[in-house]
């Protein structure tokens, strides 16, 4: 009988004296991030490799087991695909890469547990007890409500991000797993800046207009500012997100381009941020539909003005009713 993966993890070669290596299963994803429930399988199914000879069979038949729910592949097909043959280079390879992977996972622990203490010190701007968390409006972000909260510890990004500054900045697109870096780069305290204009000047995602012999010449200001590569990152995920930044993001990219696409929609997106923690207001989707109702106007508007300039008169189409 060939050797298994469990082998492989645990650098020993298989049953006949041949080194082993693993295959993919058919259906999982190699590159998808990981998440708390497929770590606690990762670290079973390793544990389960470090038994006996005469427990691996059993190992590889709970290792079938403790695959993702999400992968379509049979149990024996899993089985078949945790056999093969190593190379004793590749052996130690995947040695080193799963104790690397293993104190990785560590640190990332060990820095969690200590920013939540830190978060914890600071004053609370609102109780949730008193003053409920919104509503989640996010449907994506439903979907992920697991994986922002420790397991261990009940600490909830969405909540204690709340706690912070006192309203839901989470339900700002893009903005959903960058609260708490932009609570460490800009803080809460936005009366340091008198309007939301000179916030978005100090975020440098505002146009540098020099003015020589009474012409304008409009170019991007160079400044490297953390806190704006926030807004810029939070703007560039919203490409195909169906939400009015992202219908925004696309409409100026057809007019700006990519890049002064980005920065138009990191602007919007920063000056929104700013009121809400300035005003102490929630985020309101439904003032985007009353905006896109009023371009709509002025758009019909100037269709209008220039048809009398060339002497047209537009006329609507009459729906004919269905037969």
């Amino acid at each position: 009988m060939r050797g298994t993966v469990f082998d492989a993890a645990s650098g020993r070669p298989g049953d006949d004296g041949q080194p082993t290596h693993p295959t993919h299963a058919q259906g999982a994803d190699p590159d998808e991030s990981a998440d708390p429930a497929r770590d606690q399988r990762y670290h079973r199914f390793n544990r389960a490799g470090h038994c006996g000879r005469h427990h691996r069979r059993r190992a590889r038949s709970d290792g079938a087991e403790l695959r993702d729910p999400r992968i379509k592949a049979s149990e024996e097909t899993i089985r078949k695909s945790l056999e093969g043959n190593w190379r004793p280079e590749h052996l130690f390879t995947l040695q080193q890469s799963r104790k690397s992977y293993q104190h990785y996972q560590e640190q990332i622990r060990a820095c969690d547990e200590e920013i939540e203490k830190l978060l914890l010190a600071f004053e609370s701007r609102v109780d949730p007890k008193e003053r409920p968390l919104p509503p989640d409006r996010k449907r994506k972000q439903r979907g992920r409500k697991k994986k922002n909260v420790n397991p261990k510890t009940g600490f909830d990004v969405r909540t204690e991000s709340y706690k912070l500054f006192g309203v839901d900045l989470t339900q700002i697109p893009g903005l959903m797993a960058m609260v708490l870096t932009l609570f460490s780069e800009v803080g809460r305290d936005m009366t340091r800046w008198p309007t939301a204009g000179q916030f978005a000047s100090w975020l440098g995602l505002c146009p540098d207009n020099d003015i020589s012999a009474a012409r304008v010449w409009r170019g991007m200001r160079r400044v490297h500012n953390r806190a704006g590569e926030l807004f810029r990152i939070a703007a560039y995920t919203l490409h195909h997100d169906q939400t009015p930044l992202g219908d925004y993001l696309r409409r100026m990219k057809s007019k700006l381009g990519p890049a002064g696409a980005t920065t138009a929609t990191a602007h919007k997106i920063a000056v929104i941020f700013y009121t809400m923690v300035k005003k102490q207001v929630e985020y309101d989707a439904s003032i985007w539909a009353e905006r896109d109702a009023e371009r709509e106007k002025r758009f019909e508007a100037k269709l209008h003005r220039q048809a009398r300039q060339r002497g047209y008169k537009l006329v609507p189409i009459e729906k004919k009713p269905a037969a």
